[in-house]
């Protein structure tokens, strides 16, 4: 384990991981929630995030740009943008909106042109794939190829099998074993 995983993990234990009764984005109830914005915004853990998410995609050939489904995955694309170009990677990033815009230019997708470029939709905390499946359907609109789904924790609950059937790669640099939740 690198040394950035292990100290991501001790990031993500100690400020992220809340107990109790939660409702998901899923409807889905559950005892404790993983909220990533807790550590994803910290200048401590986003090149932490970032390095650990390049370690994950990094054999992944022709990838042009990362991104998702606003908001989760606006700070991990952010992440792997910045840590990308200090380790010589050139990854750009993009943003999808839930709905597009009302105004201006409408757009769904923000960001560079992705039309026939191979790109990697990230995601925060994935629970039932829902997030990442909805960016697709957008970045197929504007002709990007998909690469593959990387998540930074992957809550174990289906999400890696339903991204999977759908056809796309899935890749979790973290799951509920390394949290000491499962």
């Amino acid at each position: 384990m690198t040394d950035a995983r292990e100290r991501l993990i001790d990031f993500i234990k100690k400020d992220a991981v809340f107990h109790g009764d939660f409702t998901l984005t899923s409807g889905k109830k559950a005892t404790y929630y993983v909220d990533m914005r807790r550590v994803s915004l910290d200048h401590r853990v986003a090149p932490l995030i970032g390095q650990v998410m390049l370690e994950l995609i990094r054999d992944v050939p022709d990838v042009a740009a990362v991104g998702g489904l606003t908001m989760g995955a606006d700070p991990i694309a952010s992440a792997i943008l910045h840590q990308g170009v200090a380790a010589g990677a050139a990854y750009d990033a993009f943003v999808v909106r839930k709905q597009p815009k009302d105004h201006g230019r409408g757009r769904q997708v923000e960001g560079p042109d992705l039309a026939g470029k191979r790109v990697i939709v990230v995601e925060d905390t994935s629970t039932t794939g829902g997030s990442p499946l909805a960016a697709i359907e957008a970045l197929r609109k504007v002709g990007a190829e998909i690469a593959g789904v990387a998540v930074v924790v992957d809550r174990n609950t289906g999400a890696r099998e339903i991204i999977e059937e759908a056809g796309y790669p899935y890749f979790a640099a973290l799951d509920l074993n390394d949290l000491g939740l499962s």
